[in-house]
């Protein structure tokens, strides 16, 4: 969870920030990343009392109390940002994207760090998987507006949706991901975190 959290972080400065900077005005940029930020938090917070907060917990009694609607809106509306600026990649032929690395690298250890909460949690192995083929449905839908809504879209507008899902993506890191593993990891969250962030760093280049 640790290096995911570097790995989105290396993300949102280098492939959102930056390019929404290229694309709009400064104003454009923060009156996105705020909105990003308070989208994610109310939509947070509303499932958190549903049990949405324990959807990427590896622990087991956390999983076991936790809603199966909520888990799923919540890992739902952690993956939509991603999967809005994976659709305006490919919109701009960008199938091969480091922005698309750095998205696989951080969800492998989420999905594990969940699937292993819920699985111990007593959930039933079709239930998982009909929580994840959810979540896969609704980020698939995500990134077909972030391909078709924004085809002809203005610079500013576009500079706006970056800096959205980099406000969205950092509040989620903050309330979700790197609690979780500080639980777990304790100080060691540190250096992983930072090899996360030097990972997706290095894959600028490719």
């Amino acid at each position: 969870m640790a290096f995911g959290a570097g790995v989105l972080i290396s993300a949102v400065a280098y492939e959102l920030v930056l390019d929404a900077v290229d694309e709009g005005s400064p104003a454009t940029l923060a009156l996105g990343i705020f909105a990003g930020a308070i989208t994610f938090y109310v939509g947070d917070a509303l499932l958190d009392k549903k049990g949405g907060d324990k959807r990427k917990s590896s622990a087991a009694k956390a999983a076991a109390g936790a809603g199966g609607l909520a888990i799923v809106l919540g890992t739902a509306l952690d993956g939509v940002p991603e999967s809005l600026v994976l659709g305006l990649d490919l919109l701009e032929g960008e199938e091969g994207s480091s922005f698309l690395i750095a998205v696989f690298l951080s969800n492998v250890p989420e999905a594990i760090a969940a699937t292993t909460g819920l699985k111990a949690g007593g959930w039933a192995t079709r239930r998982i998987f009909g929580v994840w083929g959810l979540v896969i449905a609704v980020s698939a839908l995500s990134t077909a507006i972030g391909y078709t809504a924004f085809d002809d879209a203005s610079g500013e507008t576009v500079a706006f949706v970056l800096a959205f899902a980099a406000g969205a993506i950092l509040t989620m890191l903050a309330d979700t991901m790197m609690p979780e593993a500080f639980e777990h990891s304790g100080k060691a969250v540190g250096l992983l975190t930072t090899l996360g962030f030097a990972t997706a760093f290095a894959t600028q280049s490719l």
